[in-house]
């Protein structure tokens, strides 16, 4: 049982990979609030992935996006204007680091390790943060996924821990667009629930 009325609410889900994502059980209970919901995958090798749970929550869009290729992310929001007008909330869950910088030392993190680990999992939020606020116009939420790693040392997180820091700090900033912020359990870090 759902403890959030969604109906007539409309959602991006962004970083769902195949059904043992965590933004895949999010997006199922965003579906069974009442939600209509769009939703992305990274290429085409995790289309076959994502498409049959984007029937299963009967998503109005299926959109590409890796959010370090050219314009794709720009074109899932152009496809939400053209399609709803509006966007009422964003979960935003991708979060990416080379193996090498996982397993070693976070002293020996390379700097273009370090850096493409911030582009693609903390300045997205910012890009998507950017990209939302015109379709967020009577308000609306933005979320995102954290990890006891970003508070604290956790072993083997090693880049991903001040990476996930940065993070929570940009969804912080973020609610200059949305509002306060909500920190929810599970990892959850919620920016801006303003719905009127």
């Amino acid at each position: 049982m759902e403890t959030i009325d969604l109906e007539g609410r409309k959602g991006l889900v962004v970083g769902i990979a195949n059904e043992h994502s965590l933004a895949w059980s999010a997006a199922r209970h965003f579906r069974n609030a009442g939600a209509e919901l769009a939703l992305t995958y990274l290429n085409d090798k995790a289309r076959p992935h994502v498409e049959p749970l984007a029937r299963e929550v009967n998503a109005g869009l299926l959109l590409p996006c890796g959010v370090t290729v050219p314009g794709q992310l720009e074109a899932v929001f152009e496809a939400i204007r053209q399609r709803w007008g509006r966007l009422d909330f964003l979960l935003h869950a991708v979060a990416w680091a080379r193996k090498e910088e996982l397993h070693g030392r976070l002293t020996d993190c390379s700097a273009e390790g370090f850096a493409e680990s911030m582009v693609i999992s903390c300045h997205s939020l910012i890009r998507m943060a950017q990209l939302a606020e015109p379709l967020m116009d009577r308000g609306g939420s933005l979320m995102t996924l954290s990890y006891v790693g970003a508070e604290k040392i956790v072993d083997h997180y090693n880049v991903m821990g001040p990476v996930n820091a940065a993070l929570v700090l940009a969804s912080d900033y973020t609610t200059a667009i949305t509002g306060e912020v909500l920190y929810v359990d599970a990892g959850f870090h919620v920016a801006g629930m303003v719905f009127h």
